[in-house]
């Protein structure tokens, strides 16, 4: 326990002399404030590594919710901060933890490819989206008939999607 300290004070110790170093480099200091001065940024940074220690240790502490492998099924992503269930999660943890889906990632050690949505729900508005012609090159609108069709296609789709639902749940 005695050798991480000193060799923290160490290190301390050395980057206190460079710092200084540097300091006195670019300005002037008079003789008298010059120990105030090594004083002062040996203090800052024995405050800041103690800082960064405190830190770690709440990080090393937090644990996952659930399990990681659990935490993704087809139906539903498990948030691994506090257990809820989501369909997608990216606005979850924008709006209670403040983080982006890399800050999650990296937080928990996730790989890149670990999914912000569930991949049934992906699935349903990949079809929806496929039923709708989004994604496909537009085609020069007959006259008159372009909003029509529109919304037709919005209808047809809509039923594409209910009738799938039906024999879904006959199933």
């Amino acid at each position: 326990m005695n050798q991480p300290r000193l060799a923290s004070g160490q290190r301390n110790l050395e980057l206190t002399s460079r710092v200084v170093s540097a300091y006195l480099s670019r300005n002037i200091v008079p003789a008298a404030d010059l120990a105030s001065l090594i004083q002062q940024t040996y203090l800052s940074l024995c405050s800041t590594s103690q800082a960064d220690k405190a830190e770690e240790a709440a990080v090393e502490e937090q644990r996952p919710a659930v399990p990681i492998k659990k935490s993704v099924t087809a139906d539903f992503i498990i948030c691994l901060e506090d257990g809820k269930k989501f369909k997608s999660l990216k606005r979850h943890l924008m709006a209670k933890y403040g983080l982006t889906p890399q800050q999650y990632r990296e937080k928990w050690g996730l790989p890149a490819d670990y999914p912000m949505v569930a991949s049934s729900y992906a699935q349903k508005r990949s079809e929806l989206a496929r039923a709708l012609g989004l994604g496909k090159k537009r085609t020069a609108p007959e006259l008159g008939s372009g909003l029509v069709n529109h919304s037709q296609k919005m209808t047809e789709a809509a039923m594409q999607i209910a009738e799938k639902k039906v024999w879904a749940h006959r199933s």
